[in-house]
């Protein structure tokens, strides 16, 4: 595949980008045109988004915001920020972060108030790219690793232990409905399939010094509680 090839065939993740998004008024209209050019180019990607479709299709407007900033902002599930979740607080983060911010300024691609590695950011960049060496490694090193990560936070029990973290030591939870409580997963696991079509390099291993998202809630609520 020629590199113009490449770029020419994902400008597609700059669509998938959106389902990941604080949910509007036009975030059911994104989520059913990705599902539908998932059905029609990636099926088994397709299959994996049904039920964050349903879920778009038949629920409340601001149910699903409160689901989204329960499952990333507030006393959240996990993070879209992918470098954090790779590397942690460690210098390396920064440096990312540096280069990042300047392949997002060359690219001109937005940042929307996010981090330069966070996900939708990260997946509009990509097929601005030039160089798909670069591209490669981006998805290998960076994107892959986190959202590996990132589905791994979702299990029932991680989830059961941050949740009663949070209680602890907030004397609160926010209340989200059981039902689409992990939704987010079926996007994320949609998402790594399609990656899987266009880069097919193995995925980095994780460095010794990333972060493990409940051990670093913990460390950020211990912190808070000493000032």
């Amino acid at each position: 595949m020629s590199d113009n090839n490449l770029f020419e065939n994902i400008k597609h993740f700059q669509e998938i980008a959106n389902i990941f998004e604080y949910p509007l008024n036009d975030f059911n209209e994104g989520v059913n045109d990705v599902q539908t050019l998932l059905n029609e180019k990636y099926p088994d990607a397709g299959a994996e988004l049904v039920s964050f479709t349903h879920y778009a299709n038949n629920t409340a407007l601001d149910q699903k915001q409160e689901i989204y900033t329960r499952t990333f902002d507030v006393q959240a599930i996990t993070t879209m920020d992918c470098g954090y979740l790779i590397f942690g607080d460690d210098y390396k983060r920064g440096e990312l972060l540096s280069n990042l911010n300047r392949e997002h300024i060359n690219a001109n691609n937005e940042l929307y108030n996010q981090m330069a590695d966070h996900i939708p950011n990260l997946l509009r960049l990509l097929p601005k790219l030039n160089d798909k060496e670069l591209a490669e490694d981006l998805v290998s090193q960076i994107i892959k690793p986190a959202l590996r990560k990132i589905t791994g936070e979702f299990d029932p029990e991680r989830i059961k232990r941050k949740n009663e973290l949070y209680k602890k030591h907030h004397q609160t939870l926010i209340e989200t409905s059981e039902d689409y409580s992990g939704v987010y997963v079926y996007a994320f696991k949609a998402l790594r399939i399609v990656l899987g079509y266009h880069f097919k390099d193995k995925e980095a291993e994780l460095p010794e010094s990333s972060s493990d998202f409940l051990s670093s809630i913990t460390s950020e609520i211990e912190i808070e509680q000493s000032k």
